[in-house]
């Protein structure tokens, strides 16, 4: 369904699958209520719109849940932590989607939050200001 003609019907932030969202729901539920150390860290700096802009945790797009994500720029942003070794092609094949629907995608290890986190968010407020100019 095109944006234009999805968004006359469900509000921006409706973002999930209507005929799936019942099965993620659960799973989302357990990962708001269990956040990683770095995404713990991550959330610190980007919640109460800290860098300008509004990031939603776990919020589901289509079938997935991005660890974070501005709707109104269309940014997500995931934590690979060692499970992201064994599902490198799942990863891939996730980002090709949510890309291709116009998000975003950045990706950052749990060691890049841990010992470079000035550098992340060095990144993400650059691509926060290159889709605030467009």
């Amino acid at each position: 369904m095109d944006e234009n003609h999805k968004s006359s019907y469900f509000p921006l932030w409706k973002t999930a699958n209507p005929y799936s969202y019942k099965d993620i729901k659960e799973k989302r539920e357990y990962l708001l209520k269990n956040m990683t150390p770095t995404e713990i860290i991550l959330w610190d700096n980007l919640k109460s719109n800290r860098l300008g802009v509004r990031f939603r945790r776990q919020h589901v797009i289509d079938n997935f849940i991005p660890d974070f994500v501005s709707l109104s720029l269309k940014i997500i942003i995931e934590i690979d932590g060692k499970i992201h070794d064994f599902q490198k092609e799942y990863d891939a094949n996730r980002q090709y989607l949510l890309e291709k629907d116009g998000y975003i995608v950045l990706r950052f290890t749990n060691d890049e939050i841990l010992n470079e986190l000035d550098c992340v968010l060095k990144r993400i407020k650059e691509v926060i200001q290159q889709k605030s100019q467009i």
